[in-house]
């Protein structure tokens, strides 16, 4: 699925192309599934101008969007040692993208790791993209063991993987979720859930380590009562006239309460931890609804609904094995 023009879902279109050729140090990836999330609709819309100056100015130059994968070695380049044709492989991609089409190409050594014994190609899909910005800002927040923390917006692919992360590293975790997703919450780990439908989250008792904004629909106004006197507010988005980032160049000064913007990264060690909490069964993907390449155009308009629940996989034709 091809795009050549930033803009809304219908720029992109299906289109027939060559194989990518596989260079030293690479790997060519047979794609099984793949998602559809905020990354890509990101890049895809370009909304926030400085998108482009890390995709292209005026038009995209990666024309094929997927970030995060799931699929099958078909061929490995010279002087790649860890990864072999046949190998189950999971991994996420925001430099090159290309997981949106039935073949890609990556370096051996990026964010790549085995699939986990028993997991298929759709649960193994979504494994990276929520999960590697939520582990970034936990980093930031130098969350320990036994920190009180909140997640607003936990039933989005970042806040549901962050509600399992922090579990994992010992936090106690207060989330905040709709009417409709609190048992599902709740079976994440949660230890309690504000239903923001029929409470205020701003009453509850709790003052907080970190308050993480996992949807980008709060803000360190509305969070500052309810954090510790050193706490720390994260969110995902620039906020209202990128007031996030400018917070995070300030606040830190006081020696207070204070927001944090951490930049996203993602390495090979991440993807292996990541490999190795899902295989524990310490972190599982919230998946909400697959849907065929053929149809990316759905998916995306309803991610940008803002209505999805966790993770939305898409699958192609070439996977005879999903």
């Amino acid at each position: 699925m091809v795009y050549t023009q930033y803009g809304p879902p219908e720029v992109v279109r299906l289109q027939e192309i060559d194989i990518p050729m596989v260079k030293a140090g690479e790997v060519l990836i047979k794609i099984h599934a793949t998602t559809v999330n905020r990354t890509d609709c990101g890049f895809r819309s370009a909304n926030y101008f400085i998108v482009r100056f890390f995709s292209g100015l005026f038009k995209p130059r990666a024309k094929i969007l997927g970030c995060e994968f799931a699929g099958e070695i078909e061929a490995v380049g010279g002087d790649v040692s860890n990864f072999k044709p046949g190998d189950r492989v999971f991994g996420y991609d925001d430099t090159h993208f290309g997981g949106h089409g039935e073949y890609k190409v990556m370096a051996a050594s990026g964010a790549l790791a085995m699939i986990p014994e028993g997991m298929n190609y759709i649960e193994a899909a979504p494994l990276t993209e929520g999960s590697h910005y939520a582990l970034g800002n936990i980093r930031a927040a130098k969350v320990k063991k036994g920190d009180t923390v909140m997640v607003y917006g936990a039933t989005g692919a970042i806040g549901s993987a962050a509600v399992q992360l922090l579990k994992h590293f010992g936090a106690y975790v207060v989330a905040v979720s709709n009417t409709k997703n609190v048992e599902l919450v709740t079976s994440l780990g949660a230890d309690e859930v504000i239903d923001y439908q029929t409470q205020r989250f701003a009453e509850t008792t709790h003052r907080f380590d970190f308050v993480f904004d996992a949807v980008g629909k709060c803000s360190f106004h509305l969070c500052k009562p309810l954090l510790k006197s050193k706490g720390i507010y994260i969110s995902t988005e620039l906020g209202r006239n990128s007031e996030n980032v400018w917070l995070a160049l300030f606040t830190p000064m006081g020696g207070g309460r204070k927001v944090l913007f951490p930049l996203p990264t993602i390495n090979q060690a991440d993807v292996l931890m990541i490999r190795k909490l899902a295989g524990s069964g310490d972190f599982k993907p919230v998946i909400d609804r697959t849907y065929p390449l053929e149809q990316l155009v759905e998916a995306y308009q309803y991610v940008e609904t803002g209505q999805k629940t966790g993770n939305v996989v898409i699958t192609l034709e070439n996977s005879d094995r999903l």
